[in-house]
């Protein structure tokens, strides 16, 4: 009797481990792998989800465009437990031989790696990704939509038509669709190009709020401050910020218009170099490219201006809105989600510099609304955007 009571313990406490299979003593082993559009993206916008599903016991992968312009945020993540697998991803190309070369990658890697869950971010991803998965494994598949992008804000009839094609079949392969916007969802929906059980609206990627938190403005300088955060394309509403600018220092020739964003040579719509000199040598804006870190960038502006044509959810105003500093954007879909008209921003048309220079203009004559809008776009985000809600619900699906 005496030998056979430890063997008894031992036994019990081998039952209850089988029990709890989320414990610490019985980590999760399934393979989670996100697919987005390169290595920036990954850094910027999926870390903490990543990150979040490693705390969990996931194993986690992540792969897309690597090296080159995107060498230092490889190493970033490489630091952060997370190599890049890399695939070839031309964000822009329409080259069906790089594009059968993407889907042919992706195969590859889904062979290879055999996940339990694969999520999909960004267009190409979105697209081959769900495809490639399907043919050979049965992983539980989430896409999520952060934007429409090019071929649905240039007009081309053809290569719209060509997109929507592509989404039905591989909105078709998944099991969970996430969308950002109600706009972005429902013109899905009614398109055909995925069905409504499908489909979660989440609120972007939401913010990370110790790390984007208000912090006073340090400069001495008494002229008000806007920057615009955004890659340099005509639909990021860069021209209309520029034009905005140039009417309003022709009247307070001491104020700042400052551009955050790099020059993405791979967009049909890019803004030409030769005319960003042009702006550079009238005086009319200050350009900084990209950066690692926006937050002494958002510190040092007063307002924070994206008057694009159409966005998921723009982080960027996120980020501005969590450090307290009041938003501009346009009444698209996507951005007008992140500003209510008079309380903690303003709203203008979209392509009317004019209009957006008259939002600019009323920071201008009341420099008291830049704080207590700025309270209130903390208050906003917090409340809505709080990215350790987005990452609870995201995982929730896996």
């Amino acid at each position: 009797m005496v030998t056979k009571l430890p063997m008894l313990k031992i036994m019990k406490k081998s039952q209850e481990t089988k029990k709890s299979p989320l414990t610490t003593t019985s980590p999760i082993t399934k393979e989670v792998l996100i697919l987005s559009r390169c290595s920036w993206t990954l850094f910027n916008f999926r870390l903490n989800l990543m990150k979040a599903l490693r705390e969990k016991g996931y194993r986690v992968s992540c792969a897309g465009a690597k090296g080159g312009d995107y060498e230092v945020y490889d190493d970033l993540l490489c630091k952060e437990g997370f190599p890049v697998i890399d695939l070839p991803i031309d964000k822009n190309s329409m080259n069906p031989f790089k594009d059968l070369m993407l889907f042919l990658s992706m195969l590859v890697l889904f062979a290879r790696k055999k996940p339990d869950v694969v999520h999909l971010f960004t267009i190409k991803p979105v697209v081959y990704g769900a495809l490639a998965l399907r043919l050979v494994s049965r992983a539980r598949l989430i896409a999520t939509i952060t934007g429409l992008g090019h071929a649905f804000t240039t007009g081309n009839p053809i290569l719209r038509k060509i997109v929507e094609l592509l989404y039905k079949m591989a909105l078709g392969c998944c099991d969970v669709v996430f969308f950002q916007n109600s706009d972005d969802r429902n013109l899905f929906i009614e398109l055909g190009l995925v069905k409504a059980d499908k489909v979660r609206l989440i609120a972007g990627s939401g913010v990370d709020l110790e790390h984007f938190s208000p912090i006073e403005k340090t400069s001495i300088e008494h002229h008000t401050s806007f920057l615009m955060i955004g890659r340099l394309l005509k639909e990021k509403g860069i021209y209309e910020f520029v034009e905005a600018a140039k009417l309003l220092k022709s009247i307070y020739p001491h104020l700042s218009f400052e551009i955050l964003g790099e020059r993405d040579t791979r967009n049909p719509s890019v803004v030409p170099e030769e005319t960003i000199n042009q702006w550079l040598d009238e005086g009319v804006v200050t350009w900084h490219g990209a950066v690692v870190d926006v937050r002494p960038y958002i510190e040092r502006a007063d307002v924070v201006v994206l008057p694009s044509y159409r966005e998921g959810i723009p982080r960027a105003l996120l980020e501005a809105g969590a450090m307290a500093r009041p938003l501009i954007t346009t009444d698209a879909p996507g951005c007008k989600d992140l500003v209510i008209e008079g309380e903690n921003g303003f709203l203008a048309p979209v392509g009317s510099s004019k209009k957006l220079a008259s939002a600019m203009e009323k920071f201008i004559l009341d420099n008291e609304l830049i704080t207590s809008m700025g309270a209130q776009a903390r208050r906003f985000v917090c409340d809505k955007f709080d990215e350790k809600r987005v990452i609870f619900q995201t995982i929730e699906q896996y």
